[in-house]
């Protein structure tokens, strides 16, 4: 089935007003943030007597404090109140800000302006679990990925128009601060517009009573959260990516300033480049996932953040041996830069950082919004968001600590991307599903293109009996992969004994089943776990043939399923499997090599998927013959 491209949502109400108001704010932070960066790195001492290194790590930490404090209340507020009337509120209480730090930049006051950071780092707290919430409300399932893939893209076009935007105006001669002052409130201004045309989004706790306790509720928020193990360590790889992302950036003014030897010119440039990065990372998540929430991606993101982020370390070393020549010169603009030794890499080693941290971040935000509480959905946003103040802020206290040890921005570039690869693997063997969920998509595309015939009649959420014929040993990894939610497959515990297949199964709770005159024991478990796993609402899948085809057609399907319907009564979806037939996991007869050069490394399949069938009509030989059906004459 064709889905629509996902740009096409910015032709619509529910989606458009909602783009363009996020987008407006996350540009108007920006712009106002860097422009104050840069004007205290580039002319600290008209301002300042704090040390650039330290203000570019201060700003950003004072930016995000009322995440700490405020979550928690807004978070509340967004569950009780309807969404649209709370994004108007919030966008004049924008406009208000921007007016004080106005003042702020015409007076030279720079505490207003501090309070300006503060004021803005307030406005994005209350906005986020209102974002985020309001997505699931007004977007299809379907829809989801592509809207987030969407959302995050403008997010960070937004953030680098707006750094571009602040770091010209901000050093233009001789009225660059008062271009500033009037940018920022007018942005203000037509975010606070675009809020007015955003749909109403009902209130999905109305009666809730709000606690201004903010230490109390952010606890309560966040003990809510870990009830559901997956969506708490998702919230815990989110936070881990803004720790990344808040390390990395903050490091960039006196970075191209003092490394690179660059003038503002060179930080724009690369904050351009990482945007872009994030901004196309965020749209390939809609290709490579399947117009479906792919956590797969996350894995794959988080590599490519550990190998680029030590590629930069290494990128910095050889630039920095070739620029002793400059140092003794004026600082040089963008366009010189790139003509420099080495530059290049480093640009594309951020821009790759940029790229796999959207392959990262997205799936991460549609698997809170899918997997949680629908009730409690802007709560658990604002946990995050706690969560995530906590995490940039420790990155800000790291970095000041580290550079205050000695290290250089490289060594903190390194330390970093080694460090995610340490979190990585901790949470990946918290979360097996992220890693099972990796191997099957890292399957089905590199080493098979896989089509889906009605993959959507899986459904969403609620038991089902998924039953399919049984080709290969990689059948479980392949039906795993079109699956919209994890699969509990019911297999033969030999397969369990085997080194790779089995830690996989195992690592995706597959069910080992024996045949009765086997392991009596064993079998009768097995049907108690599969009903155990109906009654939580799982999708269980059986192999009904009880083993691997030895001729590619499907044998008879045993009485199993008969027995599983009994005792739950759960709809049941057949299923075919296509062009597995042959494989070197198969059990063909035919010679390995010719097996491996016939299927080739971009071997086609296909699963089809069959109407459900109403439990008072399963029996196993009407199953047969439509799964039968379902695969025709391509084995």
């Amino acid at each position: 089935m064709s889905q629509p491209n996902q740009f096409s949502l910015l032709t619509q109400r529910r989606f458009a007003p909602f783009f363009w108001t996020q987008f407006l704010g996350a540009f108007n932070d920006n712009l106002f943030k860097t422009a104050l960066i840069v004007i205290l790195t580039f002319d600290a001492l008209s301002w300042t007597t704090l040390s650039p290194s330290l203000v570019t790590n201060l700003i950003p930490g004072l930016f995000i404090l009322p995440y700490v404090v405020f979550s928690a209340t807004a978070g509340q507020l967004a569950d009780k109140f309807e969404k649209a009337g709370l994004t108007r509120f919030i966008k004049w209480l924008e406009l208000g800000i921007m007016l004080v730090a106005g003042a702020g930049w015409l007076t030279h006051t720079l505490w207003l302006l501090v309070l300006g950071v503060v004021g803005m780092g307030v406005h994005s707290t209350l906005f986020g679990p209102v974002k985020y919430a309001y997505l699931p409300q007004q977007l299809k399932p379907e829809e989801l990925i592509g809207g987030n893939g969407v959302t995050e893209m403008g997010t960070f076009v937004g953030i680098l128009l707006g750094e571009i935007l602040g770091a010209v105006l901000v050093v233009k001669q001789p009225s660059g601060i008062a271009l500033v002052a009037a940018a920022t409130v007018f942005v203000a201004a037509l975010g606070l517009i675009a809020a007015y045309r955003i749909p109403d989004s009902p209130a999905p706790a109305p009666e809730l009573k709000i606690s201004w306790n903010f230490v109390g509720e952010s606890i309560r928020n966040i003990n809510f959260s870990r009830k559901n193990r997956t969506v708490f360590l998702s919230m815990l790889g989110n936070s881990w990516f803004w720790f990344y992302g808040a390390l990395v950036l903050s490091q960039f003014p006196v970075y191209a300033k003092d490394y690179l030897h660059g003038d503002h010119s060179a930080f724009v440039l690369l904050l351009t480049v990482f945007s872009l990065g994030v901004g196309s990372g965020s749209l390939l998540c809609e290709r490579l996932s399947g117009h479906k929430v792919e956590i797969g991606l996350v894995p794959f993101g988080s590599i490519g953040l550990t190998v680029f982020g030590v590629d930069l370390y290494f990128a910095s070393l050889a630039y920095g041996s070739g620029v002793a020549a400059l140092t003794a010169g004026p600082h040089l603009e963008a366009m010189a830069l790139l003509a420099q030794h080495g530059m290049w890499r480093i640009l594309f080693d951020i821009l790759m950082i940029g790229i796999f941290g959207g392959l990262f971040i997205v799936p991460l935000f549609a698997l809170i919004q899918t997997r949680c509480d629908p009730a409690h959905i802007s709560r658990t946003i604002a946990g995050m968001n706690i969560l995530n103040a906590l995490f940039m802020v420790a990155a800000a206290g790291l970095a000041i600590v580290l550079l205050g040890q000695g290290f250089s921005i490289p060594q903190l570039f390194l330390v970093t991307a080694l460090l995610n690869a340490l979190v990585a693997v901790y949470i990946f063997s918290l979360v097996p599903e992220f890693l099972m969920r990796f191997l099957a998509w890292l399957l089905i595309h590199t080493v098979h293109r896989v089509h889906t015939v009605d993959a959507d009649r899986i459904p969403d959420e609620g038991a089902a009996v998924l039953v399919c014929n049984h080709v290969s040993y990689v059948d479980a990894i392949v039906i795993g992969a079109a699956s919209p939610r994890p699969i509990r497959f019911v297999m033969d515990h030999r397969i369990f004994k085997l080194p790779l297949l089995g830690w996989i199964f195992r690592t995706a709770r597959a069910i080992p089943i024996a045949p009765a005159k086997e392991d009596p024991w064993l079998m009768e478990k097995a049907y108690v776990d599969i009903a155990q796993a109906l009654h939580e609402g799982d999708l269980v899948c059986i192999f009904p043939e009880g083993r691997l085809t030895r001729t590619g057609e499907i044998s008879e399907f045993k009485g199993g399923i008969a027995k599983i319907i009994a005792r739950s009564q759960v709809p049941v979806i057949p299923m075919a499997l296509r062009g597995l037939w042959g494989h070197l996991l198969s059990r063909s007869g035919d010679n390995v090599f010719e097996r491996a050069f016939r299927t080739g490394l971009r071997s086609r399949l296909a699963l089809a998927v069959g109407a459900p069938v109403a439990p008072q009509d399963v029996t196993p030989e009407g199953l047969q013959s439509q799964v039968a059906a379902l695969r025709g004459e391509w084995k």
